[in-house]
């Protein structure tokens, strides 16, 4: 085997520890909600997670998997060269390092894109990057988080209205019993999008390196490929299974964060956050956008505050998170081209 295949081979490695990390970071997305209502203890909420996780692997497409894969940057700047990738993976990865440790709910998502365009444009100048590919996802960035907040917001005002007249303890099992699909929900949309992002960035690794397994043993042809719009399944199945493993493990940090202080959530509140932010997540992956699981659910529990009332919100904690948010695709993209900066 030639050092150029291992090479590879250990980067795609390293995608998948991302994939991993991404799941371990961004478990609190799934579970905050249906921890800090109690309807689950934090250990068979991972596990429930995790499971649905994978399962979006039979269900979902791979339009995002596309999106990342061809169409953020130029061919040109990636052809022959697995730095490239390997510097994004390490902004990403070490950014996402350094918010879990804070305890903040940034986006694994973002913290990718930073790091390629990063990467990109310490190679090749800010001309590496296909401009028209990157609207959308940081349109993304504030739509996401609005729709979440939004639709959180009517199903909290619209339901209350509806069932303001029945008991409150029926009531509070029935929704209860309904956190559970609206967790499952949630957590599918968040394999469904997130794992998505590793997928692309593995193909297009192999397309843009596909010259190191022209020749070599049969198992070669596992990792020769020449167009990035087609996801093989191992790539499916390794992305899935990635992502929800490191969810099992869970970032306990961050699901304090999420699920206690921005606002005081019980079952009622934690199904409409968790049914907000998975429609509006469902919705961006089925038009192949890759969004932020972390921003659309913080929102939609941001909505879910507000909708009982301003002051149920704490402003100082959501503002925190905001500035992570605002950071973090210079902060992984500046990462990535030092680390691309000293790989070359």
């Amino acid at each position: 085997m030639t050092s150029s295949a291992v090479l590879i081979l250990a980067i795609v490695g390293v995608a998948l520890v991302f994939d991993f990390i991404n799941g371990f970071h961004d478990s609190a997305n799934s579970i905050a909600t249906v921890v800090g209502t109690r309807v689950l203890s934090p250990a068979v909420a991972v596990l429930w997670a995790a499971f649905f996780n994978f399962s979006a692997a039979f269900v979902v497409g791979t339009a995002v998997a596309k999106t990342i894969s061809k169409g953020l940057i130029q061919p040109s700047a990636t052809a022959g060269d697995p730095y490239l990738t390997l510097a994004a993976l390490l902004g990403a990865i070490i950014w996402n390092l350094i918010t879990w440790w804070l305890g903040l709910p940034t986006s694994s998502s973002h913290a990718l894109i930073g790091g390629l365009g990063g990467a990109a444009v310490a190679k090749a100048g800010v001309g590496a990057l296909i401009t028209s590919g990157w609207v959308k996802p940081l349109v993304f960035i504030v739509v996401s988080p609005l729709v979440g907040m939004t639709v959180a917001l009517l199903l909290t005002v619209g339901i209350s209205h509806a069932v303001n007249r029945f008991p409150a303890a029926p009531l509070e099992r029935l929704f209860r019993r309904l956190q559970l699909l609206s967790a499952a929900a949630f957590s599918m949309s968040h394999g469904a999008n997130d794992a998505q992002k590793t997928m692309g960035v593995i193909v297009g690794l192999l397309v843009a390196t596909q010259s190191a397994f022209a020749t070599g043993p049969e198992w070669f042809h596992w990792f020769r490929l020449t167009d990035a719009s087609q996801i093989p399944l191992w790539v499916e199945i390794a992305a899935y299974s990635a992502i929800a493993l490191g969810t099992a493990f869970g970032g306990w940090r961050i699901v304090k964060t999420m699920g206690t202080r921005i606002t005081r959530l019980r079952p009622f509140g934690g199904f409409c956050a968790e049914t907000g932010g998975a429609g509006a997540i469902f919705l961006a992956s089925a038009l192949g956008v890759p969004v932020s699981t972390t921003h659309t659910i913080t929102g939609a529990i941001v909505g879910v505050g507000a909708a009982n009332r301003p002051s149920a919100v704490r402003w100082g904690v959501a503002g925190r998170i905001l500035w992570a948010w605002i950071l973090t695709i210079p902060m992984a993209g500046s990462i990535a081209a030092v680390s691309y900066i000293l790989l070359r």
